[in-house]
């Protein structure tokens, strides 16, 4: 009789420490959201920035998901380079497999561009044996939807430029590769994708046909097949919109795959799409559609959010633009929070890879994140560089100027001021430091310490599928 008394006690505490690991029977939720190219130091400057924004002097601020109580650091490399790309650091998240530079989902050591190999060497990815699991699934991203980070969630291909079949090689396409666009339309998982969210139109649409809303311009497509209409056509519980007015009148109480897409290309930076009052909704809104849609599943679901355009402001050098597109994702996150609930659902918050920014100089507490100092008396500085600089600036980019600037009647607070960079490039480059990851909720305590990025697939996976 002890012997039975002991082994239920030892059972219940098995199952009780389970409960504590995460392992909650019944609905399980897991949203990733991604900041494309968020360094530590655009989160930092991101944080001073709203609470700026929000009248504060930014320093004490905190945004959503530095309140989480699990944090770790990051690797980023790639199979192939020290400094990865978001093709590579992308597959890693979602499939556990270590990823290489401009690759999607294919397995490590194989040639970019060898589709031969690549059709033999797939990888799957976490919302792919979500959907065969019979969750629910969805991608929000402010990119278009054949960009590297969303197509990573759902295509396979060595090369991350295969984003519509005009730019297939004929020898891929004689092997039977598909462009990520089909992939996309084609995808064989579960009953598909419930939710996409994002910009992207032209790759899937005919060189033959307009853009709904820019006339002038056309799709990108040599085949002649519009992949929406396609797709609209594979289920009669299916809806496509294209602008802000369409996309406010859909019930996500509704049982229906939805289908927005709401720029030829990508989606407006935030400071653009509120001057100019365009017709497509924020990343807050696409985030809570797609939550409110996905959290009818009585099994659970998997959702990607990216903030994608962090990365294009960065390789730009405009630091405004950058710090408005992170402080928009942390506002999705924060809405996130609103909707779901901690017991059944894992947030976790993170970035691809890093990039150059940085700060610098002594500026006083609460100056403009924005602005200017002026290193006066500093016994640090020459004289004849004694003159106002950016707190922001850039190992490099297209922001290098050959003479220093005087920046004494320059407005660098302006959203299209680029700051400084130290090394001309067209398009300033990614970083290879670490990168902080967040995590809340159903198995956030699994998120800690410093670890490869690969690692974060087993976090994101063991709370979805408890495997």
């Amino acid at each position: 009789m002890r012997k039975h008394i002991t082994l239920a006690i030892l059972s219940m505490f098995l199952v009780q420490a389970d409960l504590r690991a995460g392992e909650t029977p019944g609905k399980r939720n897991v949203i990733l959201f991604l900041g494309d190219g968020m360094s530590i130091a655009t989160i930092t400057a991101a944080r001073i920035h709203a609470g700026q924004l929000a009248g504060g002097t930014g320093e004490e601020h905190q945004l959503s998901f530095e309140a989480f109580p699990n944090v770790a650091l990051v690797k980023t490399y790639a199979v192939d380079r020290q400094v990865p790309d978001s093709a590579g650091t992308m597959s890693a998240i979602v499939t556990g497999q270590p990823g290489s530079f401009g690759v999607l989902n294919v397995a490590p050591g194989l040639k970019s561009g060898d589709c031969a190999s690549a059709l033999e060497h797939e990888v799957p990815t976490l919302l792919e044996r979500a959907e065969q699991a019979g969750f629910q699934t969805g991608i929000v991203t402010t990119t278009s939807i054949t960009h590297a980070t969303p197509a990573a969630t759902y295509a396979h291909s060595p090369k991350r430029s295969w984003e519509n079949d005009s730019k297939l090689p004929e020898q891929a396409r004689s092997e039977g590769c598909r462009d990520i666009a089909r992939q996309l339309v084609e995808f064989p998982h579960g009953d598909g994708i419930e939710v996409a969210l994002a910009g992207g139109r032209r790759e899937l649409m005919p060189i033959t046909e307009f853009d709904p809303e820019y006339p002038e311009q056309r799709g990108k497509r040599l085949d002649g097949r519009n992949l929406i209409k396609e797709w609209l056509a594979g289920g009669s519980q299916r809806k496509f919109v294209w602008s802000a007015e369409q996309f406010a009148s859909l019930d996500p109480n509704e049982a229906t795959a939805t289908l927005g897409l709401f720029e030829p290309y990508h989606m407006m930076y935030e400071l653009d799409r509120r001057a100019s009052n365009a017709n497509e909704p924020d990343i807050v809104q696409m985030t809570e559609f797609a939550i409110r849609r996905l959290n009818q599943s009585d099994k659970g679901f998997f959702l990607m959010v990216e903030g994608g355009r962090i990365d294009h402001a960065h390789h730009g050098n405009n630091a405004a633009r950058a710090l408005t597109e992170a402080v928009m994702l942390d506002r999705a996150v924060a809405r996130a929070l609103e909707l779901t609930d901690a017991a059944n659902t894992l947030i976790v918050v993170t970035a691809d890879h890093s990039h150059t920014l940085t700060m610098s100089g002594y500026p006083p507490r609460g100056n403009p994140i924005l602005g200017t100092i002026t290193p006066e008396g500093s016994e640090f500085v020459p004289d004849m560089y004694k003159r106002p600089y950016t707190t922001l600036g850039y190992a490099n980019g297209p922001g290098y100027k050959p003479v220093i600037p005087d920046l004494r009647d320059t407005d660098t607070t302006d959203p299209n001021y680029l700051q400084f960079a130290g090394w001309p490039m067209a398009s300033e480059s990614h970083n290879g430091e670490d990168v902080a990851a967040y995590a809340n909720g159903l198995g956030a305590e699994r998120l800690r310490g410093v670890i490869e990025q690969r690692r974060l697939y087993e976090v994101l996976s063991m709370a979805l599928l408890g495997e």
